[in-house]
């Protein structure tokens, strides 16, 4: 190695190779490219027709296969020579399609099970429960409604006089079988109310309280209109409890729609009719509570009125002795039934059954009487267990049209002495 190299500053005397810049930079090569596919893509959503891009999809077979392909193809049948094939939608809309043949055993309905299971909303908690009612031999021929006696109003189905005259008091009451070589044996109706709202009280009075037992459904309750069409095909008569104001209301309230003396007459019956509306099939309604709204001649008036003229008898539970009820339907000649007793005021077993045995003696006394009960278990159980041996003892249990004020030939009679 030479001095002079060693001594020369690092670098010098040799020949520098020069690099060659890019033109374009990576990145920016990068940002160009992508700005380059998004302006070819919106440039292609902007030109080409397709309104579902970018959605998913699905394709499916939409042939039209005629009715009478399908038929055959489920009984096995071929379809008619000319017959028209139109598309199934149009022949379902013409006329329903029939299977004549036997049901493939896959696709067999199951069995109905025994019973029938209702849920039941408590009023004052909004539990719900469900209830089995025992399927009963009435089940196979449901005691239907009569179109003739409902009209549609704002709030639904109301009972009305039919064209002819019938009356649900009339028509949806039950037959009285009288005791045999006893025409004239003691009447004894007994109403129970409060039902509709507990599961177990329903479900007990409905399967253990004998045909002519009075059943009163509070209009709150869950599936009212199928717990009515049950009681009636097991041979029960049905009233509507209408909530009416206690003396101590709004302390005691009834609950919601309750007729109030402080409203106008007007206010009233629409409160009535939307209570009405609730399930059909019944042959009166009844006061729950109303003690303050029972003794108000101006108050209680349109409203018997309004039951009057749709047909309905207005059962009063006898537990208010400032109620006129009694007066306002004889002066306007409506179907009235008062309770002489309440069979469970004090609910205790023996109580219940010194208050039935109370009932069969008003009842030799009067020819007629009437008591009324609680759905309390206590209550249940002393009168299916009482009604069981009454007729031995000749009593005739009976339901409440048999021992109303006021019946058809009543009203005949009054309408004939007028003229």
């Amino acid at each position: 190695m030479a001095a002079d190299d060693l001594s020369a500053p690092l670098g010098q005397g040799k020949t520098r190779k020069r690099q060659r810049a890019l033109p374009i930079a990576v990145p920016q090569a990068t940002v160009g490219m992508l700005s380059l596919f998004v302006v070819l893509v919106a440039g292609w959503a902007m030109i080409a027709d397709d309104p579902f891009g970018g959605e998913p999809m699905a394709i499916v077979s939409t042939a039209i296969v005629p009715t009478e392909l399908a038929a055959a193809n489920t009984t096995g049948k071929k379809p008619q020579a000319g017959s028209p094939s139109r598309p199934s939608t149009q022949a379902a809309n013409e006329r329903p399609n029939r299977y004549d043949g036997p049901p493939p055993e896959a696709t067999a309905p199951p069995t109905a099970p025994a019973g029938r299971t209702i849920t039941i909303i408590d009023g004052t908690s909004g539990k719900r429960q469900d209830v089995v009612i025992p399927a009963s031999p009435a089940d196979a021929k449901p005691t239907g409604l009569d179109p003739r006696l409902s009209e549609m109003t704002q709030h639904g189905p109301l009972p009305k006089v039919a064209a002819d005259g019938s009356r649900a008091s009339e028509l949806y009451a039950r037959p009285v079988k009288a005791i045999p070589g006893k025409p004239n044996a003691p009447r004894i109706a007994i109403v129970v109310g409060g039902l509709g709202i507990g599961a177990t009280a329903t479900g007990d009075a409905l399967g253990k309280l004998p045909g002519p037992v009075t059943l009163a459904l509070t209009p709150y309750g869950g599936n009212l209109a199928e717990l009515a069409a049950r009681a009636r095909n097991d041979g029960h008569e049905v009233l509507l409890q209408v909530p009416m104001e206690p003396f101590d209301y709004p302390d005691n309230d009834p609950g919601p729609q309750t007729l109030l003396t402080s409203l106008e007459a007007g206010q009233n019956v629409d409160r009535l009719q939307w209570l009405m509306s609730r399930f059909q099939g019944y042959v009166g309604i009844a006061n729950f509570m109303g003690a303050r709204f029972t003794s108000s001649d101006t108050a209680l008036t349109p409203v018997l009125r309004e039951a009057g003229q749709r047909g309905l008898i207005y059962f009063d539970d006898g537990a208010s002795q400032r109620s006129v009820a009694g007066q306002i339907a004889g002066a306007y000649n409506i179907a009235f039934a008062k309770a002489d007793l309440t069979i469970d005021a004090v609910p205790a077993p023996g109580d219940v059954e010194r208050a039935l045995s109370r009932l069969e003696t008003m009842a030799r006394e009067r020819g007629v009487a009437v008591g009324v009960a609680s759905a309390l278990p206590v209550s249940i159980e002393r009168i299916a267990k009482w009604a069981k041996a009454a007729e031995g003892r000749g009593i005739l249990l009976v339901p409440i049209s048999a021992v109303v004020k006021q019946k058809p030939e009543d009203r005949r009679r009054t309408s004939e002495n007028k003229q």
